[in-house]
């Protein structure tokens, strides 16, 4: 799947001119959590989420900061912290810095961004710079929540037993000399050893998604350590 196949459209803006009074009630009337920054040609030029409003003088939470704090941290924080909390302007608060992605991003890339950069949105933008939808982590989930079984026949033993094995000579993380695999009725056996917990844990999982298996009994055991 694409970027196209999942992203919310149209998304909700704010003009650059923008007051944060105006985010903060943009943010409540939509029930969102960040709202994107366009210029006069509807470019994205910035992002405000709810991080950036939690530390605001209107509240009384802005940063408190003691001689001690004020000499750890230095000048330049403090100050680019009291712009945070004190500045009227959407484009003082927002993050300029915009992490994007094509309507044609694979979301397996999207999902590669959040991890990379700690975001939870991506905005999705045309060739020409047009701002054309958003995908958030909440998205991805849906996707997931959404999904229907896929539909495939019941393969017989001698089938299970050899797509188990493919699968395995395909992942890195796979000891396959270390693996030995029965299957009778659609039960599955694992025998003889495994590197790690994790291994375990993968090997069985790969022998749960394939069709006809009943269930995988784990016979495996640690992996011997030899003295030499």
């Amino acid at each position: 799947m694409q970027a196209r196949d999942v992203m919310v459209s149209p998304v909700v803006t704010v003009r650059k001119g923008a007051t944060v009074r105006d985010v903060a009630r943009t943010l409540l009337e939509k029930h969102i959590s960040a709202v994107l920054v366009i210029d006069s040609a509807g470019k994205v030029v910035g992002i405000v989420s709810e991080g950036d409003l939690m530390h605001r003088t209107e509240a009384g939470t802005e940063h408190p900061y003691s001689w001690w704090v004020h000499f750890l941290a230095g000048g330049a924080t403090i100050a680019a912290d009291y712009v945070k909390s004190h500045a009227a302007k959407v484009e003082d608060v927002m993050t300029s810095d915009v992490v994007t992605a094509a309507p044609e991003t694979p979301l397996h890339e999207i999902a590669a961004k959040f991890e990379e950069h700690g975001i939870k949105r991506v905005p999705i933008v045309s060739k020409d710079g047009d701002l054309v939808g958003i995908v958030s982590r909440a998205n991805l989930i849906q996707v997931i929540a959404s999904a229907r079984p896929k539909l495939e026949m019941t393969l017989p033993d001698s089938a299970i037993r050899q797509k188990l094995l493919d699968e395995l000579r395909k992942q890195p993380w796979a000891h396959k000399y270390n693996l030995s695999v029965t299957v009778t009725g659609g039960v599955v056996d694992l025998w003889d050893y495994a590197q790690s917990d994790d291994e375990r844990r993968a090997i069985r999982v790969a022998a749960e998604a394939i069709p006809g298996v009943i269930v995988v009994n784990d016979h495996l055991a640690d992996s011997p350590v030899f003295a030499y």
